[in-house]
Order: structure tokens, then sequence, then C-alpha cells
């Protein structure tokens, strides 16, 4: 269990709190969380800007175990997949909570597993036959809209929601859009390897 890996399991323990935090039934067990009124409009439910945090936080573990590990050479078979897995569960099941609740539409998490499930089978199965799927700048792009707008979600979209700019909406769709582009791409680019035999 080397460091990234650390960093890995440390990233997925931190899921976990998030999913407590966001759907633990705290007023049902007699706990009162205050509002914070950022406006007279706007009320802030205190949870969702500590899970926004939390869930930097873990994002920024993905990016300090992929450095370390390239840069160490400390790169596993466990820690590629535990890294494939932590970040699933990470994103999805705050884009599952947040849709759950009322916070996005229902088509954004659909359309982005989905994508992400067809995607990863490609993956899978070009690589059982020698061929390592490289990203795109495509589902680069995807995934730092997808990851800003989970974030200015989880803050309410503030600042932005003062002046009535839904950029944590729009920028969740661009995601989805984007999804849609690059997991067709995905199947242009590897198509050969699902329907041809011998590869």
């Amino acid at each position: 269990m080397n460091l990234p890996n650390k960093l890995t399991m440390l990233r997925i323990f931190m899921t976990f709190i998030i999913i407590i935090i966001l759907l633990f039934p705290f007023s049902a067990m007699g706990i009162d969380i205050p509002p914070l009124f950022i406006n007279e409009l706007l009320s802030v439910d205190i949870r969702y800007p500590i899970a926004g945090v939390l869930f930097i936080l873990a994002s920024l573990t993905d990016f300090v175990d992929g450095y370390i590990a390239r840069s160490r050479n400390l790169i596993t078979d466990f820690g590629k997949m535990m890294d494939a897995i932590a970040d699933k569960i990470l994103v999805n099941s705050v884009l599952i909570i947040l849709c759950a609740q009322g916070f996005i539409h229902p088509i954004i998490p659909v359309v982005i597993i989905i994508r992400d499930t067809i995607v990863d089978s490609i993956k899978m199965v070009a690589g059982s036959k020698g061929c390592v799927v490289a990203a795109i700048k495509t589902g680069k792009f995807k995934t730092a809209s997808l990851m800003v707008g989970i974030v200015l979600t989880l803050f309410y979209n503030l600042p932005f929601e003062l002046w009535n700019i839904h950029i944590s909406d729009f920028l969740l769709i661009v995601a989805a859009v984007l999804s849609i582009i690059s997991g067709i791409q995905y199947f242009t680019m590897n198509k050969k390897y699902i329907f041809e035999e011998g590869i």
C-alpha cells in the first residue's frame, strides 16, 4: 500500500463522509442545523458547502496521487483499478444525491453515468487486446466542466446566484453534452477492438 494508493483510499473514505453529511437525517434525530441566510431570498443549508469543501479536497487527492505515482514510478494495477473506482464513487454518488434532492435535473446523472459505463467498457475491451485508450480533449473538458459544476452546485452557485446567473447549471449541461460527444468519439476511435476478432 504505497502513498498514491493510500491517497486513493482516502478519497473513497472522504466520499462516504460526504454521503453521510448529505443523507443523514439530522432533523429526524433531533439535531437542528440552522440555515445560513445570504440575503432575504437565499437560505443555505450549511451541509452542502461543507460537502463542497470535502469534494474539492477529495478531487485534489485524485491529482496528487496520480502525480506521485507517475513521478516516483509507483503505478500498480491495484492503484489503477482503485483510482477509477474512487473517481466514479465520488462523482456519481454526489450527482445522484443532488438529483434526488432536487438540485439538478435527472438527465445530468443519467447521461454522465451511462457514458462513463460505455467508455469504461470500451477501455476494458481495448485493454484486453493490448491497446491503451488515451484520454481525449473533449473528455478532459467534460471532466473539468463537471467537477466545477458540482462544486458550484454544492455552494448554491454562489456568488453567481446573487446576480441570477446560473453558471452551475450551465456547466453541468456542458458536461452532459461533452459526455455524449466524447462517448461517440471513444466509440468511433476504438470500434475496431469491439467488432474485430483476434486483435
